[in-house]
């Protein structure tokens, strides 16, 4: 539904709202920098989905500029990986590297959930 991260150079916090199945949530979190706390608040608490990406972990973050001005998009590439060894890519663009980074968070965490759903069905 709606996310916002915030950083005072010490600390960073967000606040992410989902809506899963016509049920509002929202998750609260800090993290390392906006896009660890967009991350965790993320992940913190998806109900009956949550067991289907605690085995996940990032393991790669890149940031590719497009363009040449003040006004260039930027790219956001992660790779995550499973406990079994499966891996995935995701990727965000945007002119905002935050909400990039976000798109990029949330496609993956998106694939992850439909890859387990597919698995049981």
């Amino acid at each position: 539904d709606s996310f916002r991260a915030t950083s005072d150079g010490h600390r960073a916090e967000a606040i992410v709202k989902l809506i899963i199945k016509s049920q509002k949530i929202m998750n609260v979190a800090e993290g390392h920098g906006p896009v660890d706390a967009l991350y965790q608040a993320l992940v913190k608490d998806l109900g009956e989905y949550h067991d289907s990406i605690k085995d996940i972990s990032l393991e790669d973050y890149k940031v590719r500029i497009i363009g040449q001005s003040t006004a260039a998009k930027t790219r956001v590439l992660i790779d995550f990986k499973d406990s079994q060894g499966k891996r995935w890519s995701s990727v965000g663009v945007s002119d905002d590297i935050v909400k990039a980074s976000f798109e990029a968070l949330l496609d993956s965490i998106t694939y992850r959930l439909w890859f387990c759903l597919k698995e049981k069905t």
